[in-house]
């Protein structure tokens, strides 16, 4: 399940007081759906009944909602169907004003290496990462990829110039290729092989683009992300000799490789010309 947001296909027809994550309370979050020319549909481009499923409680009527002039109508939106999980875990309440994670972070974006005419994707990225990508690197694209319409959805509220696609990293469309920089922020969270992974990036990367593959809080924060959140961290990070063993095979290089206590840190060059 697959959707970009542009500018102009934003508009959403339901109201903010229905968008848990933009709103940031507690309430369960809603599943992805495509949003197109302002429309939720799940086969687009056709639309009309629109169904959803709310995680933790349930809305018992049918609500109208109309798009804005000229983007067409929602007839129904029925909030009983879908599930979208929660990914508010990526924030990593309570550390992330921590000095080391922030110097974390910014090693993470430095490892990138990104210019001004640099191509950069971030795979479910954190809101710490992108705001601090958006404000200290100027770049020619940055496109965000992550399952979660409504994290895309507040991302592209903050930031209109950031392209937001929704859905898996390997099937990210090759329109936006060929790529710089790429942040892969959570592997974890990915339902991927390392091999699947390289396979993807390699068509779509520059020769010398780099891969960053990270953990700003380490393997031990991770255990307990994934006791915690066994639905959305369903693998580990991979040691050095794994990750060098498949992306050799995709002509990826490890250049850097960092395993300690509070981070998590691997570099990758495409090497193929």
């Amino acid at each position: 399940m697959r959707s970009f947001l542009s500018m102009n296909s934003l508009i959403c027809p339901l109201s903010l007081p229905l968008l848990p994550s933009l709103a940031r309370d507690s309430q369960p979050r809603l599943a992805p759906q495509h949003l197109v020319n302002g429309r939720l549909c799940k086969d687009p481009p056709s639309c009309g009944l629109v169904s959803f499923r709310l995680s933790r409680f349930h809305h018992p009527s049918p609500v109208s909602a109309t798009s804005a002039p000229n983007e067409g109508t929602v007839s129904v939106v029925n909030f009983e169907e879908l599930l979208e999980k929660d990914w508010s875990f990526l924030e990593m309440d309570g550390v992330g004003s921590d000095a080391t994670h922030c110097q974390n972070v910014d090693r993470i974006l430095s490892a990138g290496k990104v210019e001004p005419t640099s191509k950069v994707l971030v795979s479910f990225g954190s809101e710490v990462l992108v705001d601090k990508l958006v404000e200290s690197s100027k770049c020619q694209l940055l496109l965000v990829v992550h399952d979660s319409l409504f994290v895309l959805a507040g991302i592209k509220e903050k930031y209109d110039r950031v392209k937001c696609w929704q859905g898996e990293l390997i099937y990210v469309p090759e329109k936006w290729a060929p790529l710089d920089a790429v942040f892969i922020y959570f592997l974890p969270a990915l339902p991927f092989t390392l091999d699947q992974i390289f396979g993807a990036l390699a068509k779509r990367c520059l020769p010398g683009a780099r891969v960053v593959i990270s953990h700003p809080e380490g393997r031990q924060v991770l255990d307990q992300q994934r006791r915690e959140n066994p639905e959305a961290v369903i693998s580990d990070l991979p040691d050095e000799t794994a990750l060098q063993k498949v992306a050799a095979e995709h002509s990826f290089t490890v250049t850097e490789f960092i395993d300690e206590t509070r981070l998590y840190l691997a570099v990758l060059t495409f090497n193929k010309s």
